[in-house]
């Protein structure tokens, strides 16, 4: 069985610090490659999947989320969230919704799962969904190490389990068929990214193991990732496998460019972008 929608939708953009972005990577090599802004930081997309598959209309990430967090405002350059109207826009509401995945649990992945309701209480957004979640990646965001604590917000996913609708994977997993769930770790434990058929070709979402087209290149991995020598081997194996079978790649961070073909030219490999 094969995936009978799919589509990129926005829940706006966010800015971050160039320098953390590409890790190890002097600014030399990137300056040109990408604007900043007075902060040195680059925008970023916040870019989630809207899937329907075996009846079930699931979506991949939620983005920031309409979360009022001063200091996030401030830091991130935040927007109002546009998660909710990209869905309205197709014809949907947050009861069409039945499966959430999450990448990872990163504030920038999982913001948009909870919102605020008329009792000032954290609630699910999507409240007939079941939500799912690397086992891993749940009690790492439970218990993070004091250099990852900044990046999670406990209020983004506790609420899910209180609601009774979370779902904890332990491992690789064919969540409906067609749509498979593929453990990476590196950039944090329990990552994993989405991939499935859609119009007869393989699709592939990135989350952050590729967030942006900036970080085809092998060695560019952000300084936000725990274990950057994991995050390079998964990236080996998966752009490799893309360039050979031409997987068509989503990037979770992708700005300008959320979506294309890695192909090859006289020995080097490039992008070829989609509106998808």
């Amino acid at each position: 069985m094969t995936v009978s929608a799919a589509k990129i939708i926005s829940d706006g953009v966010f800015k971050v610090d160039g320098g953390s972005s590409f890790g190890s990577v002097p600014k030399m090599m990137w300056e040109n490659l990408v604007s900043t802004d007075r902060k040195n930081r680059v925008t970023m997309g916040l870019n989630c999947m809207l899937v329907e598959c075996a009846g079930k209309k699931i979506i991949v990430d939620t983005g920031v989320g309409p979360k009022d967090n001063f200091r996030d405002k401030e830091m991130y350059g935040l927007v109002p969230s546009r998660l909710m109207r990209s869905l309205k826009g197709l014809g949907l509401g947050p009861r069409d919704i039945d499966a959430v995945v999450l990448s990872h649990l990163h504030f920038s992945h999982a913001g948009g799962s909870t919102r605020m309701d008329r009792l000032g209480d954290m609630v699910p957004s999507f409240p007939k969904a079941t939500y799912y979640v690397q086992r891993a990646s749940w009690e790492d965001a439970h218990n993070p190490s004091l250099r990852n604590t900044e990046a999670f917000r406990v209020e983004d996913f506790s609420p899910i389990a209180d609601r009774g609708q979370l779902e904890l994977l332990d491992g690789d997993t064919e969540l409906f068929p067609g749509f498979n769930l593929l453990v990476t770790h590196g950039h944090c434990l329990g990552h994993q990214i989405a991939v499935f058929t859609y119009g007869g070709e393989r699709v592939v979402y990135l989350g952050d193991l590729v967030p942006t087209p900036h970080h085809l290149g092998l060695t560019i991995i952000s300084s936000f990732d725990y274990e950057p020598e994991t995050t390079l081997d998964q990236k080996r194996i998966v752009l490799a496998e893309a360039e050979r079978q031409g997987h068509l790649l989503v990037f979770s961070h992708g700005h300008e460019t959320r979506a294309g073909y890695l192909e090859r030219r006289q020995d080097m490999s490039y992008l070829r972008p989609v509106e998808f």
